[in-house]
């Protein structure tokens, strides 16, 4: 199983670059009909929401369909997919939080390592997050 690059899942979502998207959809393709799955780290998916959020100005809405298109995608397998879906429903919940921050409180969550400690106030809000105090 081969793994994923931030920019194959970018021009999937985006479909800004017919040249490219045709690439992906035929690997997206032989996946299936190989009855194979590819693979998206943890980190990819954070970049994913970055790159959406700063060069393609997708709002809240938006990145969360994009996201949860991913996650319901049957050629795609994610590294930790059980932090994933926690996150994106934090994101969902939070308001005007952080995506990343929302994703290392469901990290540290699953991994039975809650709650995440933070100075940062805004993310203290997030379910999970502690605000350390001095």
């Amino acid at each position: 199983m081969a793994a994923l690059d931030t920019n194959i899942l970018v021009r999937w979502l985006t479909n800004d670059d017919a040249k490219q998207c045709a690439v992906v959809l035929r690997l997206f393709d032989a996946a299936i009909d190989k009855g194979e799955r590819l693979f998206v780290t943890v980190t990819v998916i954070l970049e994913v929401e970055w790159v959406l959020r700063t060069r393609y100005h997708y709002d809240r809405q938006m990145v969360t369909a994009a996201l949860n298109a991913l996650l319901d995608a049957k050629e795609l397998e994610f590294q930790i997919e059980p932090a994933l879906e926690q996150a994106l429903w934090l994101f969902k919940q939070s308001g005007s939080r952080d995506f990343a921050d929302c994703l290392h409180i469901a990290q540290a969550s699953q991994t039975g390592h809650g709650p995440l400690l933070t100075l940062d106030e805004r993310a203290s809000k997030i379910e999970g997050a502690q605000l350390l105090r001095g």
